[in-house]
């Protein structure tokens, strides 16, 4: 949002990336040091009081040769509002060298972590969201952001694709379910969504909030499983991710059960897995059906069989029983078990 908009995020009780052109309107391969610091400093005193202030945009998609003058920008920000956040969302892995500026997509993550020091890795991929659904760029850049992020030890996020345009379909309720509950699986810390109002240019449409201003069916869609991941949130965030295989099809770049897992094959379905640990050992998996058409029975293959299997609620948080009706997935949907 831009300042004036940051007292309205305010009395709604949501907080805001700042967007000024004090922070990203420059020459990233000559940056004025002095100019800077003074549009910089600037900003801040006039916006960082506000609480609504979650951080200040910087740039979108850079390519690794502006990474030298964005750290210059993201270290005033941290210096003059430490905790704040300064924002530089990623390109996806289906960008070419001459985009990204790198020799390869795990690099170029690298290069950035070590230059820019970053608060979270931040990226999008909507490449299955593309009429043949075509998921290998999707999986892999899931790969990579989950590796770099554990070798930087930086959270990463993950944007999820809301509003149809170019070639992109017009997302579904299983499209929103599995772009969110993979991300988790994979051990994503947060997630954003492109994007809220659909921009009144080109062909874009059923995003949250159409161009008069009218919910759409992807409002509902996002809302529900904005409230699953609030309730299951508590829960996650305590966990810290330690494995992720796929059951079925295996992406390239990705890997099925391996000696160790908790699950084996047992021709299950087509899932993703993520395993996860809290601090005291105990283990969860974070279990998501990749069938976009059809639902899956959790009749899972345990490595060693547990004593006990509970489900997190999506829906209150709690843990319950896994049996009944429990074990049922919808496609694209993911169900976080606590494994005893």
């Amino acid at each position: 949002v831009n300042p004036a908009q940051l007292e309205i995020c305010r009395i709604a009780g949501m907080r805001a990336i700042v967007a000024d052109p004090r922070t990203f309107d420059y020459d990233w391969h000559k940056i004025d040091a002095a100019k800077a610091a003074r549009n910089i400093r600037g900003l801040i005193d006039e916006v960082d009081t506000n609480p609504a202030v979650f951080g200040y945009y910087i740039k979108d998609e850079p390519d690794a040769s502006q990474f030298s003058g964005l750290a210059k920008v993201a270290a005033l920000v941290r210096r003059h509002a430490p905790g704040k956040w300064p924002y530089i969302n990623l390109l996806p892995t289906y960008a070419n060298r001459r985009q990204l500026g790198s020799a390869t997509y795990a690099a170029h993550l690298d290069r950035f972590a070590r230059v820019c020091r970053p608060s979270i890795l931040s990226y999008d991929n909507y490449f299955f969201m593309r009429p043949r659904e075509d998921q290998a760029h999707y999986w892999q850049n899931l790969e990579l952001m989950r590796a770099a992020a554990l070798r930087h030890r930086v959270p990463f996020w993950n944007i999820v694709l809301s509003v149809a345009h170019f070639h992109y379909r017009e997302p579904s309720a299983a499209d929103m379910r599995l772009q969110v509950f993979s991300s988790l699986a994979y051990g994503a810390r947060g997630l954003s969504y492109f994007t809220y109002l659909a921009p009144a240019v080109g062909n874009y449409r059923s995003a949250p909030v159409d161009q008069f201003g009218a919910e759409t069916a992807t409002w509902q869609h996002l809302q529900h499983v904005n409230r699953q991941v609030h309730a299951l949130a508590p829960v996650l965030l305590k966990l810290n991710s330690t494995a992720v295989y796929h059951i079925g099809e295996i992406p390239p770049g990705a890997c099925g059960p391996g000696e160790e897992s908790v699950l084996l094959d047992g021709n299950l379905g087509n899932l993703v897995v993520g395993e996860l640990r809290r601090r005291d050992g105990a283990r969860y998996l974070f279990v998501v059906n990749k069938d976009m058409r059809n639902s899956f029975y959790m009749d899972l293959k345990f490595r060693h069989a547990p004593r006990r299997i509970r489900l997190v609620s999506p829906y209150t948080g709690a843990h319950i029983d896994f049996a009944g009706e429990q074990p049922w997935l919808a496609p694209g949907q993911g169900s976080l078990l606590a494994i005893e």
